[in-house]
């Protein structure tokens, strides 16, 4: 059984900010490309923003680009997601995901391949 543990989320007035954090104890997490999921009442879950091991390339949605920056620190195997300019279609809750040979963009295009998932963190805009 995966290990996640996702902290971060919260309740902000629209224009606010929250990072994310996921922390993945049983990974050696530089070998694996990363992402943030998120899936919204009555929604399908969808791929925010993953990023690939190595050479870090990253994929976003277009809804948060320029908004949100994910991150990674493969000595603490920890993976964050920075949110700011939140909105209230931002309201979810946000998941985050690892997985092995395949491109950020295959990744977070592809949440039915993802394997495990963690309980997830509520995140809550609304004025």
């Amino acid at each position: 059984q995966v290990r996640f543990v996702e902290s971060g989320g919260g309740s902000v007035q629209p224009g606010g900010s929250l990072r994310l954090s996921c922390v993945l104890p049983d990974f050696t997490l530089e070998n694996f490309a990363i992402g943030w999921f998120r899936q919204a009442p009555g929604k399908e879950r969808e791929g925010v923003s993953c990023s690939s091991g190595g050479t870090t390339t990253t994929f976003y949605i277009d809804s948060v680009k320029g908004r949100f920056t994910i991150s990674r620190d493969d000595a603490k195997s920890t993976v964050y997601l920075q949110m700011n300019n939140l909105q209230p279609e931002d309201t979810a809750i946000y998941y985050c995901a690892v997985a092995d040979h395949i491109t950020p963009q295959l990744m977070c295009t592809s949440p039915r391949s993802i394997p495990s998932w963690g309980q997830g963190t509520q995140v809550t805009v609304s004025s």
